[in-house]
């Protein structure tokens, strides 16, 4: 193996949104960082059940404004 193509794999500290912190092995910042997250587990809404926000204004809303009110049904 080539000398010196890995990055340095060091100890740092992850600060959540609500304040805890643990520490963890990382190849980002330096030996001792603190790496303060905007978003994670606690505030996403992926992980937290949130609702997600739809384009009304896409193509699927327009076909079905268009032709919502059409059947295939013979009748």
């Amino acid at each position: 193996m080539k000398a010196d193509t890995h990055p340095d794999y060091h100890m740092i500290k992850v600060q959540m949104t609500d304040g805890t912190t643990f520490e963890t092995r990382s190849t980002w910042g330096s030996e001792g960082d603190t790496l303060v997250l905007d978003v994670d587990p606690t505030t996403h809404p992926a992980w937290t059940g949130g609702t997600q926000r739809v384009s009304e204004g896409g193509r699927v809303a327009q076909f079905n404004k268009r032709f919502g009110g059409l059947s295939l049904k013979k009748g």
